[in-house]
């Protein structure tokens, strides 16, 4: 493991969770080697601050990312999460039109 990265923790979950929404704590965990109770805390974190959604499904979770929130940080205050993500090889999910979610 490299003495440093570029990415928080908190970045590289997120980055987990946009690419992978039904990924696990655990598997997040062996991804990034950090505790799975230190990834819980982060997702906990960043559902807080409105970063992402949660939605339970079964005994999963699926994971939304919330795009339109800026970094944290005063110097990147310009820069929007989903902006961030996508250089990191995210990519937006499609809305759909209320005509087709009417027609469902």
């Amino acid at each position: 493991m490299p003495e440093w990265a570029f990415l928080t923790n908190h970045a590289l979950v997120l980055s987990y969770l946009a690419k992978q929404p039904s990924i696990t704590a655990r598997e997040i965990s062996m991804a990034i080697g950090i505790t799975e109770r230190a990834i819980r805390k982060i997702i906990t974190d960043l559902d807080e601050a409105g970063y992402i959604y949660k939605r339970k499904i079964g005994r999963g979770m699926r994971y939304r990312i919330n795009p339109d929130l800026s970094m944290r940080n005063e110097a990147h205050d310009d820069i929007y999460i989903g902006d961030f993500l996508e250089a990191l090889g995210w990519r937006r999910r499609r809305r759909r039109s209320r005509a087709a979610e009417n027609s469902d």
